[in-house]
């Protein structure tokens, strides 16, 4: 069981020194924070106690409190979603180069574009990881979305948007790639870093 413990802090620990968007990032190391507070009580307690049956209780509890931790995390995160797309939405209002929602500075055919680091397959797992299944709410087995972004001349992300079918999804979806742990490998344009539209679809098949 000590094990199962060490597991978590580890997992906690990696989180915690990702590089999301700010709004997402103090998110989650405040929430990261709080799981690692509650992994110490429940370790301690559980360490203390000889009984197998209240060993199992306190493990239950354990997995109990996470899953709620997880949850109210969750709220949170939409609250910073909505958060990002407002500030982007009046940047984009401020900025006298967008005309009617284009983006010109945005460059169609590049030298090379942007590139997750470990390639679109290490993007795919990296997302499904982050995905939150339980803020999904769909009737149909599979639901799928179309994820468009883009990747900024630093490598960072912003303008998420996910087109799909299923409102929950998209919203979950959208989440996930803002909150992705590494920056891309930036587009280049005749030497040059240039922002760069990038498109994932995504899938889910509930059992």
């Amino acid at each position: 069981m000590k094990s199962f413990f060490l597991f978590l802090f580890c997992v906690i620990s990696s989180l915690c020194f990702s590089q999301q968007t700010e709004e997402f990032r103090n998110v989650k190391n405040y929430y990261n924070h709080h799981r690692l507070l509650l992994n110490n009580e429940f370790k301690k307690k559980y360490e203390t106690e000889t009984n197998i049956l209240s060993k199992d209780a306190i493990k239950n509890d354990f997995l109990f409190f996470m899953k709620k931790m997880d949850s109210i995390e969750n709220t949170a995160l939409i609250g910073a979603l909505l958060k990002v797309k407002n500030l982007e939405d009046l940047g984009k209002l401020h900025n006298k180069n967008i005309i009617q929602g284009n983006q010109p500075d945005l460059i169609s055919v590049t030298e090379k574009s942007a590139d997750y680091p470990g390639g679109i397959n290490a993007l795919r797992q990296e997302v499904a990881n982050l995905f939150y299944t339980e803020g999904v709410y769909a009737e149909e087995k599979t639901v799928k979305a179309n994820v468009a972004f883009i990747v900024e001349k630093d490598g960072t992300v912003s303008n998420v948007q996910a087109q799909g079918t299923n409102f929950t999804f998209n919203r979950q979806a959208e989440i996930a790639i803002y909150s992705v742990s590494e920056k891309f490998s930036p587009a280049i344009f005749k030497g040059n870093t240039v922002r760069y539209r990038f498109k994932l679809p995504l899938t889910m098949t509930f059992d």
